[in-house]
């Protein structure tokens, strides 16, 4: 047996279940080896039937009769039905949406069920439990890994599961693989010196305590190690583009300070300590002679713009700027305020995106823009008569060509690498400096990780004088006071977000569904509540021109009240905007709730945020409770970091890492002794010609997720 081996050239695969593993994707031994469980049970913690209290979540053994499968009342859904029975009593079964349970199980098997207690016209039963068949109820699983001498062990893997494969089909393939010796032929990527310094086990080892453990100890050990090794791979990756980027030229951009003082002086309030800090650095770096490449984190309102537009003025008249962001209507609200910033200048400006091109200033009215071609912007792109060129994705486009561009401005795009930089500066024989922007507040442990090749500043205070955010956590019993609040503000001329989880009603057959309104649902409420006001919706499932189209209606203030899901995170300026209801609060991480409610700080008016709830989990009111006295996005990032775990706030397939990795970021020290070690070992060994299995275990990994 061999790593590469297709699984199904040593175990029988139906058709159905090669459905299922392609899903998951698991196609090699290898595949299957690294399908780590997503938690463990302990059978010596399984209870009798007749014991079971309702509310409690709970592991019984027994047989299951009366199998069938029917159709939910109200919308006709699929239910698989069962009982459980023991010597002490018996509990029904639901499964919504899973007929093949029913099809799957035999009549009398005996089955392992996990779930929670519920009652219902004073019985027990099980909703949407976890079930697979057993052949005996066992004091122990399976045979010891360590040989007829190792410890009897009580607890079980649990593997994530999917249509045709379940978490027991998973189990015994892993353990015949275990037990056909493949281990002993497994290269280890870890140094040992690595392993011996922060005490890991060697990967084989990891592997057996992985998916059989002896005890909470080894298992948590073998996830250390696993953690350990993906970000340590990460870092390697990320110290060896910052070195290699150390060697690329740039343009040496000369000391301009007291220029730029002068340029800050012009805007009518003073800048904030943490924003003459972010310039001073940036200036710094445009001095060094490598290519910058910085990281600016500050909360919405924090004054990131007036950071990036001081530092292109350095720039100025000598070289080029590009400044990129993600949605049209965003792009041009920088270039109108770029136009106000250097206007004052004999400055040419100019506004490139999907839906046309814009030049300031115009030659009949020299305080306005013009439309202008396609053609000839590019023109005076090229030949360097435009100082300043700001627009979406368009600027990288291969039509695009600069004569002297030094310096790159991105905005709300982290991952902006290399090779867009240069695709933004072709025909270049230097590399520009780069300045990524961002108004999500990243947990520190995430930021080393991912963006581990970025120097990061903080703009972590905000502007003197401006009106914190009255912050309410509104109760259904409250939600009428708050409407009549709102209708105050609508009155005096103000605008309103409303934010929901979803965007369509739930479907009422389906256990858990959201309590919280969908966008729909709201708006047609809202109706009733506030007529004579226009409402208009907007989510994620819009063309990106309809919903640019509403945003820009919403903010020329023909739209009082917008209805949306959170696509509004990275939106627009509108001042007027003074109200935002935050539907369903409890669905949101505190992080993202912290930026929805950052939309409505861009005036000078008192501002509102209501974040209404249903939950009566005394750990969601926690939560809730931060987002009124926690002094900043940053505290509240890594408070939700710790509460909810970085899978649950930024999901796992945008940064390609895998679950265990995500859980690690909740430690610190780890991402940091990862980091060390990856910069020790590049600052003397680059190419990793000294270590050819990490060598060929990041060419892997790198294949995988950074193509």
């Amino acid at each position: 047996m061999k790593l590469s081996d297709n699984v199904d050239k040593y175990f029988r695969i139906h058709e159905q279940d090669r459905k299922g593993l392609s899903k998951i994707g698991l196609k090699t031994i290898q595949d299957l080896l690294y399908y780590f469980p997503a938690r463990y049970g302990d059978s010596a913690e399984s209870k009798r039937i007749g014991e079971l209290i309702e509310g409690e979540k709970a592991t019984v053994y027994g047989k299951i009769k009366n199998l069938k499968t029917s159709k939910a009342y109200i919308k006709k859904i699929p239910i698989s039905e069962g009982t459980i029975e023991d010597e002490t009593g018996s509990i029904k079964a639901v499964w919504f949406n899973q007929p093949y349970i029913a099809k799957m199980l035999r009549e009398d098997a005996l089955v392992r069920i996990e779930g929670k207690v519920s009652i219902r016209k004073e019985s027990l039963y099980m909703s949407n439990p976890k079930i697979e068949e057993v052949a005996e109820v066992p004091l122990n699983i399976g045979e010891s890994l360590f040989g007829s001498d190792g410890d009897i062990h009580t607890l079980y893997p649990v593997y994530p599961e999917t249509r045709g494969i379940s978490s027991s089909w998973i189990y015994h393939k892993i353990q015949k693989v275990l037990k056909s010796g493949i281990l002993e032929s497994v290269e280890d990527a870890l140094p040992l010196s690595i392993l011996e310094k922060y005490h890991l086990p060697t990967l084989s080892t990891a592997l057996v305590w992985i998916h059989a453990p002896q005890s909470k100890d080894d298992a948590l050990s073998a996830r250390k190690r696993f953690a350990f090794e993906e970000v340590f791979l990460i870092q390697l990756k990320k110290q060896q583009e910052k070195k290699e980027r150390e060697q690329d030229k740039t343009t040496i951009i000369e000391n301009k300070d007291k220029d730029v003082d002068k340029f800050i002086k012009r805007f009518p309030f003073t800048p904030t300590l943490a924003q003459t800090k972010a310039i001073e650095t940036i200036l710094a770096d445009f001095k060094t002679g490598q290519a910058m490449s910085r990281l600016l984190e500050g909360d919405v309102g924090s004054g990131k713009t007036l950071v990036a537009a001081a530092t292109a003025y350095a720039t100025y008249p000598e070289y080029q700027v590009a400044y990129m962001a993600p949605t049209e209507i965003l792009a041009r609200q920088h270039f109108e305020s770029f136009i106000s910033y250097f206007g004052h200048l004999p400055i040419k400006i100019a506004l490139i995106t999907g839906s046309g091109c814009l030049k300031f200033p115009s030659k009949v009215s020299p305080t306005e823009a013009t439309p202008i071609s396609r053609t000839q912007l590019l023109k005076w792109v090229a030949n360097g008569e435009i100082s300043m060129i700001i627009g979406t994705h368009a600027l990288i486009s291969k039509s695009v060509e600069f004569k002297n561009l030094a310096y790159v401005i991105i905005d709300e795009q982290h991952r902006f690498g290399t090779a867009q930089r240069q695709k933004l500066s072709r025909k270049q024989d230097f590399l520009p400096h780069l300045l990524s922007m961002t108004a999500t507040p990243i947990p520190r442990t995430l930021a080393l990780t991912l963006y581990g090749d970025l120097d990061i500043t903080l703009l972590d205070e905000m502007p003197a004088g401006r009106k914190p955010i009255i912050t309410e956590i509104i109760l259904p019993q409250k939600r009428k006071e708050m409407y009549e609040e709102v209708m105050k503000e609508l009155k005096n001329g103000r605008q309103a977000y409303v934010i929901c989880p979803r965007i369509d009603a739930p479907d009422p057959d389906k256990e858990n569904a959201l309590n919280a309104r969908s966008v729909k649902e709201e708006a047609e409420a809202l109706q009733e509540i506030f007529k004579g006001y226009e409402i208009d919706i907007m989510h994620s499932k819009m063309r990106p021109t309809e919903k640019e189209n509403v945003m820009r209606e919403f903010s020329e203030g023909k739209i009082d009240i917008l209805v949306s899901t959170s696509v509004v995170e990275v939106g627009v300026n509108v001042p007027n905007a003074t109200i935002i209801m935050i539907e369903g609060a409890e669905r949101f991480g505190l992080s993202q709730l912290h930026q929805l409610r950052g939309r409505v700080i861009r005036g000078n008016y008192q501002a509102y945020c209501y974040v209404l709830t249903e939950s009566k989990s005394a750990k969601s009111a926690e939560r809730l409770q931060a987002l009124r006295t926690a002094k900043n996005g940053f505290e509240l990032a890594e408070l939700d970091l710790s509460l909810r775990g970085a899978g649950q706030l930024y999901g796992r397939k945008q940064w390609g890492l895998s679950d265990i990795a995500m859980d690690a970021l909740k430690n610190i020290k780890m991402v940091e002794f990862a980091r060390n070690e990856a910069k020790e070992i590049i600052s003397k060994d680059f190419s990793l010609s000294k270590y050819p299995t990490l060598k060929k275990a990041l060419e892997e990994r790198n294949a995988i997720h950074f193509e």
